[in-house]
């Protein structure tokens, strides 16, 4: 795998005994792309990411972050998990700047940062409340300002709206789509929603059934500026949905 150009590389990964997460899974991701993983549960989507962020090493292959091989922990990405993972004990903007305070980041410009990611994020006014004050979409949003705060050339999303209700889920859509467009910063998400696949990415990786292989790269075509009920109504956006329903389906 390779992620902001370079030669293409193949990566398997063995889980254990007798099984195989991901078998010759191959595919490239252009600098500011944003590339979706679709697949059934069990399929190996989160230990992709883990192999992208070098938390896990292929036990064939390699992957590649602009052109450098991936050999252990990569410090130059950002990371969103499932849950927000926010300090209870800690304000919203003091959730953000831990990032600065483990990278030894000058202050003050950490400072500026993060109050411009939460500016842009909607978060304006509640930069000193507690986890427990937020809602749950204000929360990963948090978590998303936390993440940038380095200005990492890849981010990397496992699920992260997963557990939101489906207006919140929809509104964090529109809201991710804006700051992707306004940071161009690449993005490889994991998700099981074929909307939220098919609405934030240029292109939707199909992954098989476990051990994962690619199945099929969709090219979703739809303009970059996207709204997010006219888009859903669109026959652009149903085409690229129904080729990754029948990917899904297939075989």
């Amino acid at each position: 795998m390779s992620f902001g150009g370079g030669a293409r590389g193949r990566a398997r990964r063995t889980a254990g005994p007798g099984l195989t997460a991901l078998h010759e899974v191959s595919f490239e991701v252009a600098r500011g792309e944003f590339v979706a993983i679709v697949g059934p549960s069990g399929c190996g989507k989160s230990t992709l990411l883990k192999l992208v962020a070098g938390l896990l090493a292929p036990s064939a292959g390699e992957v590649r972050l602009y052109g450098e091989r991936v050999a252990g922990p990569r410090h130059d990405i950002g990371y969103v998990f499932q849950r927000d993972v926010l300090l209870r004990w800690r304000t919203a903007r003091r959730n953000v700047l831990l990032q600065a305070e483990m990278r030894g980041m000058p202050a003050a410009r950490a400072r500026a940062r993060a109050d411009a990611l939460m500016a842009m994020s909607g978060l304006a006014g509640f930069e000193d409340a507690y986890p427990h004050e937020l809602s749950g979409g204000m929360r990963q949003r948090v978590a998303l300002c936390r993440a940038l705060l380095h200005e990492p050339p890849v981010l990397l999303m496992d699920e992260p709206f997963g557990a939101l209700d489906a207006l919140t889920r929809e509104a964090m859509n529109t809201w991710l789509h804006r700051v992707r467009r306004e940071t161009a910063t690449t993005v490889l998400l994991v998700t099981h929603s074929i909307t939220e696949a098919v609405y934030l990415a240029d292109r939707v990786v199909v992954l098989s059934a476990r051990p994962g292989t690619v199945r099929e790269v969709v090219e979703v075509g739809l303009p970059d500026e996207r709204e997010y009920g006219e888009t859903l109504r669109g026959r652009e956006f149903a085409e690229a949905a129904g080729r990754v329903r029948a990917a899904l389906g297939a075989g």
